[in-house]
């Protein structure tokens, strides 16, 4: 489990925290969905649930982090990334640099946690197999398009098999293709017991992949509960979230005078 509590950071540098007072509770096998406007403190909530912010980052921060009952609280980045790993938008920020191909890329994880060559190879194969990329396996890792790019990074955390993990925008590269492949991959990790965070604008795959969501405005989380209930907030808009498309339809269907249940009938 991960834990925030009272969770305020402050970036180096600046005079005011980024996000303030963050109570953030992940249950093992729990997917949590976290929403805003952009600048509303999404990226930075998700650095602070990782441990970057401030142990990779500098800065400042108030209140708690804590995973499976331990304090986070100047521990060292090696040790933060064994207990959380974490997936950006820019898939380039997570190439290693140093594999001359897609498979030697997605093993490095599983290698770096000292596992037999054999339990090695079966993990990348299976996080290829997961994410149906096996095809590029040979490929060079710099010569990936954006999209390929953000599918190999995501196999990589998968293939270390962690406990939590926390992606910010992991699917903001792909098309619907490659997005229901993630959310496919990030459903078998959450029934392995990982706890997972995910930062998305894409509140269609949110509505389906997670069990509660958060939304965040001007650096605090503003609602949290069931998914249904926070995606189907009047207030939504207000704070910069589109809702989803099956909340849309809804609203329009009544507006036009008839039963919004006729949308979920057909659902």
């Amino acid at each position: 489990m991960l834990v925030l509590r009272g969770a305020s950071y402050r970036y180096a540098g600046y005079a005011k925290p980024a996000v303030h007072d963050i109570d953030l509770t992940l249950a093992d096998g729990e997917i949590v969905g976290l929403v805003g406007a952009n600048e509303a403190g999404k990226s930075t909530i998700c650095l602070v649930a990782s441990g970057l912010a401030p142990a990779s980052i500098g800065g400042g921060l108030t209140g708690s982090l804590t995973i499976d009952g331990e304090p986070m609280a100047g521990r060292p980045v090696h040790e933060l990334a064994a207990r959380v790993a974490v997936g950006f938008q820019d898939p380039a920020t997570q190439r290693s640099g140093i594999a001359a191909t897609v498979f030697e890329e997605v093993a490095l994880g599983p290698m770096n946690l000292g596992l037999p060559a054999a339990e090695t190879i079966a993990r990348a194969r299976e996080a290829l197999g997961l994410l149906r990329i096996g095809d590029l396996a040979e490929r060079d890792p710099s010569r990936l398009s954006g999209g390929q790019g953000q599918l190999v990074a995501i196999a990589s955390l998968l293939a270390m098999r962690p406990r939590h993990v926390v992606l910010d925008e992991p699917t903001a590269q792909l098309d619907p293709e490659g997005t229901r492949l993630v959310a496919e991959a990030l459903r078998s990790l959450a029934g392995t017991g990982t706890a997972l965070l995910v930062a998305e604008q894409k509140t269609d795959l949110l509505d389906t992949l997670c069990g509660r969501v958060m939304v965040v405005s001007d650096g605090r989380i503003v609602a949290d509960g069931p998914t249904a209930e926070v995606l189907g907030d009047e207030r939504l808009e207000g704070w910069g979230v589109e809702p989803p498309s099956r909340v849309r339809l809804a609203r329009l269907v009544q507006a036009r005078g008839l039963d919004p249940a006729l949308v979920e009938a057909g659902a």
